[in-house]
């Protein structure tokens, strides 16, 4: 030891815990000892108690911690993929053992937002621990896919809002709704709004609309699209300005704000809507939550 600033480590490294993993895991997708207590039912002091477990039985130390933060070593940034493969096996093994494979089959409708960024990875391993499933999946807007769900046409609709819904929909995260526009582009906040929207029913759409009415900012439809690309490229473009979630924005666009004389939009919330009370059902909604949770969107306490 030298003034106490290493970890004393066992010359002949434990096996590692699956347990501990899932600890580890569960602090470094959180960000903090306290919010993975809360996700796994633990102590902040149990979960700091494990990771003190796993550090000698991997070896080397896995955290650069401070007072309020800390910062994966290189060992931890390995150990971190390495045990994200190593319990997501266990769970692909354990799911296989108790369940034989069926012809069950997912009829998932889900709205262009979560098939562009969350959605591919979760039916990756949703296929994995369920490998006689199959899936059907359509992509539309939200509030034609709700209506087809309520018909029986799914079993699970992912989809988006900017207000609150009652009933049977499982609210996964929330985050801002944001004008997007070309980086590179001067933006005339004198003149009227070129807007690049989704046809009608939209709620991006909606909340767009009703916040330029209720600002008495001028503006005028130029570009109307069924494609979240084509949107976001007539803005890039300097074409329009278009309302999207910010997890949305991509390279060479900006967001513009009240300095730009747009008014402040909504959050957009994103919501599971379910037909089905299987648990393949609900191990998908879990799924999807848990994405958004490690992107480090807002979870809303549920109502």
């Amino acid at each position: 030891m030298n003034g106490g600033a290493t970890v004393n480590m066992e010359s002949n490294a434990a096996a590692l815990d699956i347990v501990l993993l899932r600890t580890f895991i569960e602090v470094v997708d959180t960000g903090g000892f306290a919010l993975a207590a809360e996700q796994l039912a633990l102590t902040a002091p149990a979960v700091s108690g494990h990771i003190k477990r796993l550090e000698p039985a991997a070896g080397t130390r896995l955290l650069s911690r401070t007072t309020r933060s800390f910062q994966l070593t290189p060992a931890g940034e390995m150990l971190y993929v390495y045990a994200r493969n190593i319990v997501n096996l266990e769970r692909e093994v354990r799911a296989r053992l108790r369940q034989a494979p069926t012809a069950e089959c997912m009829r998932i409708g889900a709205s262009e937002d979560f098939t562009g960024a969350w959605l591919p990875r979760v039916l990756q391993a949703f296929r994995r621990t369920h490998p006689g499933a199959s899936v059907e999946l359509k992509v539309g807007v939200t509030a034609n896919l709700v209506d087809d769900l309520q018909r029986g046409d799914f079993d699970v609709v992912f989809g988006k809002q900017c207000a609150r819904v009652p009933g049977n929909g499982t609210l996964l995260w929330e985050e801002e709704l944001v004008w997007a526009y070309d980086a590179d582009s001067v933006f005339d906040s004198d003149n009227e709004v070129p807007v690049a929207v989704f046809p009608e029913p939209c709620v991006y759409r909606e909340a767009a609309i009703a916040a330029l009415t209720h600002a008495a900012r001028p503006w005028r439809l130029v570009f109307e699209s069924s494609s979240m690309a084509g949107c976001l490229s007539a803005a890039q473009a300097g074409f329009a300005v278009t309302p999207v979630a910010r997890s949305q924005l991509r390279e060479g666009l900006r967001v513009l704000d009240l300095s730009d004389c747009m008014p402040t939009l909504p959050n957009v919330q994103f919501y599971a809507f379910a037909n089905s009370t299987s648990a393949a059902a609900r191990e998908l909604i879990a799924a999807v939550e848990k994405s958004g949770r490690q992107a480090r969107f807002h979870i809303p306490a549920h109502w």
